[in-house]
């Protein structure tokens, strides 16, 4: 009798955590992006203060992903449609930007401009891994 109880409890046991990891979920699933992002394109070397922020390479928000462009002084934008959280990070899907993009636009990544995956290597680096254009890892900038 003692093994059924025991088997019942551990079947249960996912069912009874289901809601108190729903509510632990309270923001999006790439909240833990959101900020000031440098290297990528070459290796990170700055993370402390003006400096990182004078060097952003990507800049991520709830709705809007941004990254430098090499030869234009203004950021790409690109809307967020959907993020999907994987075992390492997320896979962000980009609004479709339709007929012909501006270069630079997407990342790189797999040949389609609209997908961008993000592995975290750490609490503040991460990596977009098969995007030709980003070969670095990526580090937060700090104050």
């Amino acid at each position: 009798m003692p093994s059924l109880r025991r088997r019942s409890l551990l079947l249960a046991a996912p069912a009874l955590a289901a809601p108190a990891l729903a509510r632990a979920q309270s923001g999006p699933p790439h909240e833990w992006l959101f900020g000031t992002w440098t290297g990528g394109i070459f290796p990170a070397v700055d993370t402390q203060g003006p400096g990182c922020f004078g060097n952003a390479v990507v800049i991520f928000t709830r709705d809007v992903i941004m990254r430098m462009a090499n030869l234009d002084v203004a950021y790409r934008q690109r809307l967020i449609e959907t993020v999907a959280v994987t075992n390492d990070g997320v896979e962000i899907r980009l609004v479709s930007q339709g007929g012909r993009m501006m270069p630079e636009s997407g990342f790189g990544c797999e040949n389609n401009p609209d997908l961008l995956r993000v592995v975290r290597r750490g609490d503040d680096e991460i990596a977009f891994p098969n995007c030709i254009e980003f070969p670095s890892v990526l580090r937060r900038c700090r104050t």
